[in-house]
């Protein structure tokens, strides 16, 4: 069983009805995955609840990770050692590194790169996957 991290790529793939996103969702659900997407994802995505339902759908068989606390201060201190500036994909890569301890992890992403970077930066095993 792989876990899922989320990113907002993945999320606006999901809200789009991407069907290689929703078949990635799906079979970690029917897997009994673990899918997880930063707060900050879902706020960079959420626009209009009334207007989302795909994306509400969507969420609901994610778990929503926080970030606050040591959390921030780590997706900072992260973003200063591989020199970016995008704090949520620094906590989308925290959130993978954390999972990819305990067990096969996958980031879905539209951002690959910046992705991958990040992980590395971690020494984390989590595998980045396109959207």
């Amino acid at each position: 069983m792989t876990a899922m991290v989320l990113d907002t790529g993945a999320l606006v793939a999901l809200e789009r009805n991407n069907r290689k996103a929703w078949a990635k969702l799906m079979f970690a659900v029917a897997d009994n995955a673990v899918v997880q997407v930063p707060a900050g994802v879902v706020a960079q995505a959420w626009r209009d609840g009334t207007r989302q339902a795909r994306l509400a759908q969507a969420l609901k068989h994610c778990e929503e990770v926080p970030l606050e606390g040591m959390a921030a201060r780590a997706s900072g201190m992260l973003c200063a050692a591989t020199g970016t500036s995008d704090v949520i994909d620094a906590s989308v890569a925290i959130a993978a590194a954390a999972l990819a301890r305990h067990q096969p992890t996958t980031v879905l992403t539209s951002d690959i790169g910046d992705l991958r970077r990040l992980i590395e930066q971690l020494g984390s095993a989590a595998r980045v996957s396109p959207v």
